[in-house]
Parts: structure tokens; C-alpha cells; sequence
């Protein structure tokens, strides 16, 4: 039994949280509540049948369970229309072909919330030397730092008066980052205050890892493009691959264009067999969502009541995204944390986790993942780059319980070592 192992003191605190963290959960499972009443409604509203979760393969010709399925994403994100598609492969891959469908040669985008997450850089030009990348095909980059762990407001907005910005890019998570993930609220105001100096400029939101912590998606305060993986929140840890771009009508019929081709658009695709579960995942998603937010929370509690540094965000702080970090301090407790983790996955917990080089990242990685859809971070996950401060980052859980289990083991393995 993994509670046999687990160090007795852990779990005397543990039972302690479960008083302090009741109003906390109370809270998550309101917005979880909100959440599915959307849901449901969009998937009543649209007349959801069994016939929908019907295999098209082929070209994928006349699939009305598609059609559905996007429509109903759409409502979910606060958007117009969608494309949600197992052909897009990760969240990488959505940005990826939402930035190549919407910037061409001669066009300038932004980041303003400063260097995106490392997966991106080389996609831009940043690092690397693909010719592929965003700066190969003549696109200019810039990027706006944070202040203060917020928006550089009057400098964006004294930037985008020149006009002359084609895209720019909010990243809504803190990535491999110690600032704080961003509000639907700050994105809002943000997006507001832009509108008062340029009217066209496009507004793309990242939302991998915070759809559903809110009651609202950036679509609903204004952003023009939201993208996000099926591997993630609103895939509920049913989708098994994966993503989504949402937004305004003529450029999701971009985006379609990029994907398919130019007069085909959203009307080709097979579906491999996967509608069915597609349209279940986003049913569940908002309970996976609120499970992963209390596994986060507990974790957040433990931690910190354990004296370890940089708990963020902290146990009773507002979330807007799945992802809990905390500075471990020694690469040899960061190892020992994820291979704790490992351990107590459900799929692959005799894999012994160790430092590795990992394609996209600039330095040796460790993931534990063992989840039933590879790479699944709504499932429990923790990685982290190799490097000082040693910070982990935590996301998922299907269930608080098995969070709960996962997070006693990996905290058990530390102290064994000590």
C-alpha cells in the first residue's frame, strides 16, 4: 500500500489540511459548478447525439459531430468559431500554426508578457536555426516585459500606437517562470485599454494549462485568438492528442486554410474514431480541472507548512492556472521529488526518473508523467528544467485523493534522503 510507505508525520499534517483547506475546495468546486452549467447547456443547445461520435476517416467529408464539437468549444472559450483537431498534435503545435496562418512576411508580433515559454523560442527565431521558424519567414519579433508581475500597460499601449503590429501574443501561464500566471481580469483590462489605440491590432491568448480554473476564457473579455491542447485541461484526461484555436470567424477560417488548404479549410478531416472522446473529455473537464486545482492547493499547503522556499502560488492565493511551483533548492531533491511522483503513477511506476535532454528545451529535463495519454499534464505531472533554483513545476490530478497520495510519496523520498 503507498500509504504503508508514506512518512507518518506527512500524514498527521495532511489530515490537518483537510480543516483549513475546506473553504478553499468550497470555492473551486463554485467555479467548477459554473463551468459545467456552460457545458451542458452549449452541449444541449447543439443537440448532441450518438451519431456524432460516428469514425469519418477518408477525407473526413460531411462529419456533423465535428461541426458540433467546435461549436461548442467555441461557446465554451467565449468565441465565434473553432478548429479542435486531432491533427493538431500539442499546444506547440496550435501556436505554432495559428502564428504561421496569421503572420506573413514583413509582419511584426509582440509577446507582452516578456520571453515565452521555451518551447516557442525556437518556433520564433529566438534560439535555433530552423528554417521554419517564425523569423526565417521574415516576421519581426518584439517582446514587452512584465512589471511588477503585471502588463507594462503605458508601454504597450504607447507601442501599439504606431500602428504598424500585426499580432500580439499574451501568455496567460507563468511557463518556466517565477512570475505569476495572469487573471482573466488583467487580460481584460488589458485588452480594453488596447482597444482605445488600435482597433486591429490581432489579440492571441495562450490559455494551455488555465482553461476552466475561471468562470470566463480570455474569448469572453475580447482576445481574438485563443489556443490550447487537448492534453490539457479540456481534454478532462479523456482526450488522448489534440488542440484547439478559437476566435473570431474570418481568422479561424485562416487558421483552417493553414492547416488544410486554401478552399478546403474547416470542411476536411478524419476523425480517427476520437469525437467520442473529444465531446466526453470537455464534459469532464471541469471536474478534472477543479481535482487538479485542489491537488495544487494541498500541494501548496504542504509545502509550505514544510518550510521549503517560493511556494507559488501560495495555498490560499487565487489561481488562474493549474500549475503550482516551488524551489526545491538541490538538484538532487528535485530528482528525488519527480521520481516520487513516478512512483506513484498509475502507468509506468517502475521508470526510474533521471535528468534527460528533452526536444524543444535548452536544458537536461526531468518529467515524471506516468499517465495514461503520454505527455498528459491534466493528469499529475511534475518537471522541471535542471538548473538552480531547482523549481518544480506540479500540474494535474485526476483526483484529489490519488494527488493527495502522489505528492505524500514524492515528499516522503526527500526526507529519506535528508
Amino acid at each position: 500500500m503507498i500509504t504503508d510507505q508514506i512518512d507518518k508525520d506527512l500524514l498527521e499534517l495532511a489530515k490537518r489540511s483537510e480543516e483549513e483547506l475546506r473553504e478553499i475546495y468550497r470555492k473551486l468546486d463554485e467555479t467548477a459548478l459554473k463551468n459545467s452549467d456552460r457545458i451542458l447547456s452549449a452541449f444541449i443547445e447543439n443537440r448532441v447525439s450518438y451519431s456524432d461520435f460516428a469514425d469519418i476517416n477518408g477525407y473526413g467529408n460531411y462529419d456533423t459531430g465535428r461541426e458540433k464539437l467546435e461549436k461548442i468549444f467555441a461557446t465554451v472559450l467565449g468565441c465565434e468559431d473553432a478548429l479542435v483537431r486531432p491533427q493538431i498534435m500539442s499546444g506547440t503545435n496550435a501556436l505554432y500554426l495559428a502564428f504561421s496562418a496569421l503572420l506573413k512576411h514583413g509582419d511584426t508580433m509582440i509577446s507582452l508578457t516578456g520571453t515565452p515559454y521555451d518551447s516557442l523560442q525556437e518556433m520564433i527565431g529566438l534560439c535555433g536555426d530552423s528554417t521554419q521558424s517564425l523569423k526565417e519567414h521574415g516576421v519581426s519579433y518584439e517582446q514587452i516585459d512584465l512589471k511588477d508581475g503585471s502588463f507594462d500597460t503605458e508601454t504597450i499601449l504607447n507601442r501599439l500606437k504606431k500602428d504598424d503590429v500585426r499580432l500580439v501574443e499574451i501568455q496567460r501561464s507563468r511557463g518556466y517562470s517565477s512570475r505569476p500566471s495572469l487573471t482573466i481580469r488583467q487580460i481584460g483590462d488589458l485588452i480594453e485599454q488596447i482597444r482605445t489605440v488600435n482597433k486591429d491590432v490581432i489579440i492571441m491568448v495562450d490559455n494551455c494549462y488555465g482553461e476552466l480554473v475561471e468562470d470566463r476564457e480570455p474569448g469572453h473579455v475580447g482576445a481574438d485568438i485563443v489556443v490550447g491542447s487537448l492534453m490539457k485541461n479540456l481534454g478532462g484526461g479523456v482526450a488522448s492528442t489534440g488542440g484547439y484555436v478559437a476566435g473570431r470567424k474570418d481568422l479561424i477560417e485562416m487558421v483552417a486554410d493553414r492547416l488544410t488548404a486554401p478552399g478546403i479549410g474547416k470542411e476536411l478531416g478524419a476523425n480517427f474514431n476520437l469525437n467520442n472522446s473529444f465531446f466526453k473529455g470537455l464534459f469532464v473537464s471541469p471536474n478534472a480541472v477543479n481535482s487538479a486545482l485542489k491537488t495544487a492547493v494541498f500541494s501548496a499547503y504542504m509545502m509550505e507548512k514544510l518550510g521549503y522556499k517560493n511556494v507559488s502560488p501560495r495555498y490560499d492565493e487565487y489561481r488562474t492556472d493549474i500549475i503550482q511551483t516551488v524551489e526545491l533548492g538541490d538538484r538532487e531533491s528535485l530528482v528525488r521529488f519527480t521520481q516520487g511522483i513516478q512512483e506513484s503513477s498509475p502507468v509506468d511506476s517502475f521508470v526510474r526518473v533521471l535528468p534527460a535532454p528533452m526536444p524543444g528545451y535548452p536544458f537536461d529535463e526531468v518529467m515524471a508523467c506516468g499517465a495514461f495519454t503520454q505527455g498528459s499534464t491534466i493528469e499529475l505531472s511534475a518537471d522541471a528544467p535542471v538548473v538552480p533554483p531547482y523549481a518544480l513545476y506540479l500540474q494535474g490530478g485526476l483526483s484529489p485523493e490519488y494527488g493527495k497520495l502522489s505528492i505524500l510519496l514524492a515528499l516522503t523520498k526527500i526526507r529519506k534522503q535528508s
